[in-house]
């Protein structure tokens, strides 16, 4: 495994992802360096709280359009890969376009299979399913992974994994080297490490 680095935005506690790559015996640096970006064998764009905000310091610092331009694997985790769709709810939110998914919230009054009603945010374990992607390469259909979200990426063509919570969610989304999670992977055990450990080996 050569260089991982994770974008750093000023967005968020990015810790636990750098303990997950620790864990996997990883090479990783924290930078906003658009040549040490651009040079970086896999790239990890994390991202908690609010889109809106996410997405100002990402112009502010002038990585825009270095995230569109990287050719290495890159990793959207939660906020992340919902910065790297069309738009999101969130405060109105111009995106990346990276791809072709709009963010929505969760609608109130959602009910699950058994009729009770769901709380929002989502959080908490859930089932992932129709999965596709090198990401998922010795998962099982159905495996439980780590969510926490008030907006979810609408169903796709591009959704590489699935999850029913009141709605189809894209759990999930690939196109290229563009990889993004909603649920947080490195909070999401050995299922979790798994996947960051297949992204590593891309």
């Amino acid at each position: 495994m050569g260089e991982t680095i994770i974008v750093d935005y000023n967005v968020g506690n990015i810790c636990s992802v750098e303990n997950a790559l620790r864990r996997l015996g990883a090479t990783y640096c924290l930078s906003g360096d658009p040549a040490r970006i651009l040079s970086a064998d896999h790239v990890i764009l994390p991202g908690v709280g609010n889109a809106a905000e996410a997405m100002r310091r990402l112009r502010e610092k002038g990585l825009v359009e270095v995230i569109k331009a990287v050719k290495a694997p890159l990793l959207g985790i939660c906020v992340g890969m919902q910065l790297m769709c069309n738009s999101s709810q969130e405060g109105n939110t111009a995106c990346m376009g990276l791809f072709d998914v709009e963010v929505k919230r969760f609608p109130d009054g959602l009910k699950g299979e058994d009729g009770s009603r769901l709380k929002i945010p989502h959080m908490g374990w859930s089932r992932v399913s129709s999965l596709k992607s090198p990401l998922f390469e010795g998962l099982e259909e159905g495996s439980y992974l780590y969510f926490v979200h008030s907006y979810y990426a609408e169903e796709s063509p591009l959704a590489a994994a699935k999850t029913e919570y009141g709605v189809t969610i894209s759990s999930a989304l690939w196109r290229e080297n563009f990889f993004g999670t909603q649920f947080h992977p490195e909070k999401s055990g050995d299922a979790g490490a798994r996947i960051l450990k297949n992204f590593l080996d891309l």
